[in-house]
């Protein structure tokens, strides 16, 4: 069996049409764009990669972007007192700080000092527990969002199905898995440590993969036509490693030949592909969802703000 991709670069880039559409509906409305705030500390590349594609998006679909960049020396009380800030403007209607944070920092403080009506990365306490006990009107993290999205798109049938979350984090396994029971799914939630992981995975008829463990889920691991979601997105540069996770890719295995480092995701795409019957790449799956989704959410609380009907 060879697994339809899941594009998740297609699904994004219609979404962020539309995106485009309905900020400026809003500004024709409300006298401004919808704005979305970000504070990254300290210079880890990957973050300032992801702020940058954040920026560029929200900007290409018309909201107003601002990065508010401090050092990695910087206290707590110095990013406490720029959430405040932010949180204060009423012209923010959303804001985030960029995770991961420096050690002097506390994210769970972070998340905390967010107010939940721009909280649109979804981690605050009380978002979080508006999702566990199903109620409307909180924001829901992106990368979740992106994985339910995207089974939508396929019109994967999710009530009654059999589903498995590999991974147990409050960022992305635990909300999907809420995400997954709200639509009639059977849900196991299972990690690393799981006994037997291999079993427990073969009975998903979805099956995603967010442990953070390159190549963890294999091909013994899905079940003939299942749903493969790969959450995961993890830098490799060992030879031997991705010449084991991108067999069957070969034009990714000479890229990685060539440049010495390549992304692969929690799933050993080649093996798990002969087996489901839909899979997302990575890149190209999940992320770019994650991004566009993080747009909708400060578009959604811009419209709050302002009165403005969903």
């Amino acid at each position: 069996m060879s697994a339809k991709i899941l594009d998740g670069n297609a699904l994004a880039k219609a979404i962020r049409a539309g995106l485009a559409r309905d900020a400026a509906a809003f500004q024709a409305a409300a006298g401004r764009p919808p704005g979305l705030s970000v504070i990254l500390v300290g210079e880890d590349p990957a973050s300032a990669v992801y702020v940058g594609h954040k920026e560029k998006a929200a900007r290409e679909a018309g909201f107003a972007s601002a990065v508010v960049r401090l050092p990695a020396t910087a206290s707590e009380a110095e990013v406490l007192d720029r959430i405040a800030a932010m949180a204060a403007d009423r012209a923010v209607d959303g804001m985030l700080v960029q995770l991961p944070l420096p050690k002097q920092v506390d994210p769970l403080a972070v998340q905390r000092a967010i107010p939940p009506a721009k909280d649109v990365d979804g981690f605050h306490p009380v978002n979080a527990g508006m999702l566990l006990l199903g109620q409307k009107g909180g924001f829901v993290p992106c990368t979740p969002l992106g994985v339910m999205a995207l089974l939508d798109e396929a019109e994967i049938p999710l009530k009654g199905a059999e589903a498995v979350v590999v991974g147990r984090s409050t960022i992305v396994g635990k909300p999907v898995a809420q995400l997954l029971l709200d639509r009639h799914a059977t849900v196991t939630i299972a990690h690393s440590r799981t006994r037997d992981l291999a079993a427990v995975c073969r009975r998903a008829d979805v099956l995603v993969a967010a442990a953070g463990v390159p190549g963890l889920v294999r091909g013994a691991f899905v079940k003939p036509g299942a749903a493969v979601i790969d959450v995961g997105i993890n830098r490799i540069t060992d030879a031997a490693q991705a010449e084991d996770l991108l067999a069957g890719q070969p034009e990714r295995l000479e890229k990685f030949r060539k440049n010495g480092h390549a992304l692969v995701g929690d799933v050993h795409f080649g093996e798990a592909a002969a087996a489901a019957g839909w899979i997302t790449p990575v890149p190209g799956g999940v992320g770019p969802l994650t991004v566009a989704l993080l747009l909708r959410n400060t578009l959604e609380g811009a419209r709050r703000t302002e009165g403005l009907p969903a």
